[in-house]
C-alpha cells in the first residue's frame, strides 16, 4: 500500500490549486488535518452517525424486501404486475435526483438539521400510512398509484437526508462520522436479504409459490413498514439528542474565546457562505469523479444478481438472495476497513478515481458465471459469491467511503458542508446514470 501512495504521490495529477488567490490551499489542508486531530471524536456521536445512515436506505430497502407482497398486490393487473418495478426505480431515482440537485444548490439559508428532521419526520407519517395500506383492500390500479406517491415522499425524504446529514456531518471535522454514515448504509442492505432467506427457509418448500407464503402475506409486508416507521422515529430521537448535545459543545468552545472568534462561531445559517458547484468541482475532480463511477458502475450488480443461477442446483429462492448477502456483507466489511488508516487514500484523489474505473472489470466476470441458466464459463458458485460478488461489494464499501470522507480535506473548514453536500449529489448521480444505464444489461 504504501508503495502504491508513493507512486500516486510522484505524479501531477493532484494538487491543490497554486494561483495567487488560492496559494494557501495546501496549508488549508494542512490546517485541517490539525483540526480534525483536534476535534474530540465521540463514540456516542459516530453510533448516532450509524444510526442516522441506517433510517437513510432502510426505506429503500424496505421497498424491496416487500416486492413479493406488492407482486400479491397487482397480480390481477398484467401491466402493473410487470411493470411496477421500473416505475419504482424511475420514481426514485428521478425524485431523488432532482432534490438533491436542487437542495445542494440552496446552500443561502439552509438549515440541515431542518433537513435532517423533515425527512425522518416525512418518512415516520409515509411508513406509518403503508403499514395501514396492508389492512386495507384496494383495486391493483388505486394501490398501484397510491404507491408511487409513497416512493415519490420517501425519495423526496431520502434527497432531504442525503443533502442534510453529509453536510451536517462535514461540518463536524471528523471524516470518521462521514464514515460512520457509509457503514450505516451498508448495514441496511445486509438486513433485507437476510430476512429474505430466513423468511424462505422457514416456509415448506411445495408452498413457497403460493399466495399464502411468508414473503406476500400482508403480514410479513406490515412488520416490514412498522420496523421503517419505528427505525426512522428512533432515529429523530437520537438526532434531537446530537443536536443539543452539538449546542452545548459549541456554547463551550464559544465561551473559551475572544469575542471576535466568538461572532465567528456563532454565524448564524443564513451567514454561512455560498460556495458555487463548479468551485467545489474544481477543488474536487477526482473525487467526485471517483464517486460517480465508482456507484454508477455498482448498478450493474442488482441485474446480474438477479439473473444468475446456481450452478449446483440451489433452489434460486436461497441462491439470490444468498448473492444479495455476500454483495452487502461485502460492502459493509470494505466501509468498515476505511477507519483503518494504514490503507486509506482520501490523500490520493487520482489513486480513487483509477480504482473507480477499473471496478469496469467485474462486468465481464460477471459473464463468466450462469446467467439465466444458460451455462457458465466458470463452473463455480464460490467463483460467482466470492470471487465477483463479495469483491464487486468489498470494492463498492471501501471506495464509496474514501472518497466521502476525503472531500473535507481538500476545501477550507467553512466549506465542508457545502463539499458534503456535493459529494451526496455526485453519488446520487452516479446511482441514477447507473440505474438508467442498466436496462442496457435487461437482456443479458
Amino acid at each position: 500500500m504504501d508503495r502504491v501512495k508513493r507512486f500516486f504521490r510522484s505524479g501531477p495529477e493532484y494538487e491543490p490549486i497554486h494561483t495567487d488567490v488560492e496559494r494557501d490551499e495546501e496549508s488549508i489542508h494542512n490546517e485541517s488535518e490539525d483540526e480534525e486531530a483536534t476535534a474530540p471524536f465521540s463514540w456516542v456521536e459516530y453510533a448516532i452517525f450509524l444510526l442516522l445512515g441506517i433510517a437513510m436506505l432502510w426505506a429503500w430497502n424496505m421497498f424491496l424486501a416487500a416486492a413479493p407482497y406488492f407482486q400479491h398486490r397487482f397480480r390481477t393487473s398484467e401491466w402493473i404486475l410487470n411493470h411496477f418495478q421500473a416505475a419504482e426505480i424511475s420514481v426514485s431515482t428521478v425524485t431523488n435526483l432532482t432534490s438533491m440537485t436542487a437542495l445542494t444548490k440552496i446552500q443561502k439559508g439552509a438549515s440541515y438539521p431542518k433537513r435532517i428532521t423533515a425527512s425522518l419526520l416525512i418518512n415516520t407519517v409515509v411508513f406509518g400510512i403503508l403499514s395501514l395500506s396492508t389492512l386495507v383492500p384496494a383495486p391493483a390500479g388505486v394501490y398501484f398509484g397510491f404507491l408511487l406517491i409513497a416512493i415519490f415522499c420517501a425519495s423526496f425524504s431520502t434527497g432531504l437526508i442525503q443533502n442534510g446529514l453529509f453536510s451536517f456531518a462535514s461540518g463536524f471535522g471528523r471524516s470518521e462520522y462521514t464514515q460512520a454514515i457509509m457503514t450505516g448504509q451498508a448495514v441496511a442492505g445486509v438486513l433485507p436479504p437476510l430476512a429474505q432467506i430466513i423468511s424462505v427457509v422457514a416456509v415448506p418448500a411445495k408452498k413457497a409459490g403460493d399466495p399464502g407464503s411468508a414473503d406476500e402475506s400482508p403480514t410479513s409486508a406490515l412488520v416490514y413498514f412498522l420496523t421503517a416507521t419505528a427505525i426512522s422515529i428512533i432515529s429523530l430521537f437520537a438526532f434531537f439528542y446530537l443536536l443539543r448535545k452539538e449546542s452545548q459543545a459549541r456554547a463551550l468552545r464559544a465561551a473559551s474565546k475572544s469575542t471576535a472568534d466568538e461572532t465567528n462561531e456563532d454565524l448564524e445559517p443564513n451567514e454561512r457562505p455560498e460556495v458555487p458547484l463548479t468551485t467545489l468541482f474544481k477543488k474536487l475532480p477526482f473525487l467526485s469523479a471517483a464517486v460517480f463511477v465508482c456507484f454508477g458502475v455498482t448498478m450493474v450488480f442488482p441485474v446480474f444478481t438477479a439473473s444468475i443461477r446456481s450452478v449446483r442446483g440451489i433452489d434460486s429462492a436461497v441462491f439470490i438472495p444468498t448473492a444479495f448477502l455476500l454483495w452487502n456483507i461485502g460492502d459493509l466489511l470494505g466501509r468498515l476497513a476505511t477507519l483503518w488508516k494504514r490503507i486509506s487514500l482520501t490523500h490520493y484523489p487520482f489513486a480513487l478515481f483509477c480504482l473507480a474505473v477499473a471496478r469496469l472489470l467485474f462486468i465481464p466476470l460477471y459473464f463468466l458465471c450462469n446467467i439465466k441458466g444458460r451455462g457458465a464459463v466458470v463452473q463455480s458458485d464460490f467463483f460467482y459469491l466470492v470471487v465477483v460478488q463479495f469483491l464487486f461489494g468489498l470494492t463498492n464499501g471501501y471506495l464509496g467511503s474514501e472518497c466521502m470522507m476525503g472531500s473535507g480535506d481538500w476545501v477550507a473548514p467553512e466549506e465542508r458542508e457545502a463539499a458534503g453536500g456535493f459529494m451526496g449529489l455526485m453519488l446520487v448521480g452516479g446511482l441514477t446514470v447507473g440505474s438508467l444505464l442498466s436496462f442496457l444489461l435487461g437482456d443479458v
